[in-house]
């Protein structure tokens, strides 16, 4: 992937600083999709920070209030101070530590509904990543492990709803099939 990363790199720096005095670039699609893969070709390019979308879901259906987690992330940097969100800790089925993120010219947040168009005056590139049902399954349960396979179905269901309603792919910047 390191080509969709600089082609992705090439469309943000592009353009000129949108969240604060630094650059926002989300990475969004389904799950098993590839968008953590992406997220770490434009880190190690960059060095910039990526954030975890699975690190502010509250759970299998936190898919609807993630952006209160973003709210706290994002309106701060717009002002050049300092984010946060709390952390979800999945093996405890809790919110676990709160997360500072510092304003940086360049940071990465991937995951399913980080391309919410509720930000898209924030986010400076948006990269949507996508691969066939079959493989997005089988790369998801070989991630997770068999606690993943109960809830694929029901995830699959609300991050479809979110992407038709969102229209995150006709959004995005640059288009990457996995």
């Amino acid at each position: 992937m390191p080509s969709a990363a600089a082609d992705l790199l090439a469309v943000a720096m592009s353009r000129p600083a949108t969240l604060g005095p630094g650059r926002l670039v989300c990475i969004d699609g389904p799950a098993g999709s590839g968008k953590t893969t992406l997220a770490a070709a434009v880190a190690d390019l960059t060095g910039a920070p990526v954030i975890h979308m699975d690190d502010l879901f509250e759970g299998w259906g936190g898919l609807p209030g993630i952006t209160d987690q973003l709210d706290t992330i994002l309106l701060p940097l717009i002002e050049g101070a300092t984010g946060s969100y709390r952390r979800y800790d999945w093996d405890r089925a809790e919110f676990a530590e709160t997360v500072t993120v510092p304003p940086a010219p360049l940071l990465v947040i991937e995951g399913v509904g980080s391309g919410a168009a509720a930000y898209d005056d924030l986010r400076t590139a948006l990269a949507w990543v996508d691969a066939p049902y079959e493989t997005r399954m089988r790369r998801g349960i070989e991630r997770d492990g068999d606690a993943f396979a109960p809830h694929w179905e029901a995830w699959a269901a609300a991050e479809s709803e979110l992407f038709a309603r969102e229209q995150t792919a006709a959004r995005a910047d640059i288009i990457v099939t996995t």
